[in-house]
């Protein structure tokens, strides 16, 4: 088991649930419009959120955006060590840096004091893209190796500053590459670490690409928070990463839609009808397992474990609970049936 940090109210390892995290894509310095769009990422369960920080007016602004949100904030800091310091003046509440590009010791030590004092944590955030020059040389570009000494030479490095409040991300565009750094920081240091595969790109490939390295890791027993980041409104990462929680068996707040993917005994449109079920159970919160079959002889068995489920037949469908057949409905009215009958569920 990791060691436990705490970002502001949640608690990140030693056990704790994994926590997703979110970044804007706002220009920190303008308050107002980080504000709303952190709002909406609280909306959407968002429960970590990450600030760009690039210089003095973004640094300034932290402490108006903090007032004003109600999920701890994460300053994301690279260059310039001057800004980590006066995010740190400005109550934030975590501080991301980047071994590759932070600079010398004693701007380390001048961030590993300032959080110290404050009670703050530190990401040691390891980047692909960034790496040292001389651990690219070492290891042949970047390894999964390579990224893993990265980050554990600047763990060792904060702990010579007495520093120890500390979590660890190294992340690259590379599924497996990302995976097996992840997997030998797991065996070799205590620190919790904060999963994700960077650069992963639009929704339709970026979301395949964090399921299988961020879900992966997950279902090793790897992983204490995670970002799903995307080319995309960044409401969309939240909302991916709570499906890749619930996949993982992680998270059982919502419901769990299971759907077959037809044959040739399907004599239902059930496509639609499935795609129709999932939009309308988009604000259910209940904690239950949604079956949509497209045949009537196996579907309930099937889905046997399902809390309440339909199955398709000619004409009409079964609804039914836990694999017992509750009736037959017609088929244009089995979507109906359903929702009625997940109302009734406590």
């Amino acid at each position: 088991m990791t060691n436990r940090i705490m970002v502001g109210s949640v608690p990140v390892g030693g056990g704790a649930p994994v926590s997703i995290q979110s970044m804007c894509s706002t220009k920190t310095h303008d308050a107002p419009a980080t504000v709303e769009q952190i709002l909406r990422l609280e909306e959407a369960g968002c429960e970590i959120v990450r600030v760009a920080v690039p210089d003095l007016a973004a640094a300034r602004a932290v402490g108006a955006i903090k007032s004003q949100i109600h999920i701890p904030l994460v300053a994301d800091i690279h260059f310039d060590y001057r800004l980590a310091l006066e995010c740190a003046d400005q109550g934030v509440d975590k501080i991301r840096i980047n071994p590759g590009n932070i600079g010398g010791e004693d701007r380390v030590r001048a961030v590993a004091d300032a959080c110290r004092a404050r009670g703050i944590p530190i990401r040691i955030g390891v980047n692909g893209g960034s790496l040292e020059k001389e651990l690219r040389a070492r290891y042949g570009g970047v390894t999964a190796q390579a990224l893993a000494e990265s980050a554990l030479g600047q763990a060792a490095l904060l702990e010579k500053f007495d520093f120890t409040d500390i979590c660890i991300s190294v992340k690259c565009s590379s599924v497996p590459v990302t995976m097996e750094a992840y997997r030998l920081l797991s065996q070799r240091c205590p620190y919790p670490l904060h999963l994700g595969v960077t650069e992963a790109g639009t929704p339709s490939m970026g979301v395949i690409k964090s399921a299988m390295g961020i879900g992966g890791l997950l279902c090793l027993g790897v992983g204490d928070t995670l970002r799903v980041t995307l080319t995309a409104d960044p409401v969309e990462e939240v909302c991916a990463a709570k499906k890749i929680l619930r996949a993982a068996g992680l998270r059982q707040d919502g419901p769990n839609l299971i759907a077959c993917p037809t044959c040739g005994r399907t004599n239902i449109d059930l496509i639609p009808m499935a795609q129709e079920v999932e939009r309308r159970l988009a604000d259910c919160q209940k904690s239950i397992t949604v079956a949509v079959m497209g045949c009537a002889v196996n579907g309930p068995g099937e889905a046997a474990d399902a809390d309440v489920g339909i199955a398709g037949g000619k004409g009409e469908g079964l609804l039914f609970r836990k694999g017992r057949i509750l009736r037959k409905v017609p088929q244009d009215q089995l979507v109906n049936a359903l929702m009625e009958e997940i109302h009734k569920l406590p």
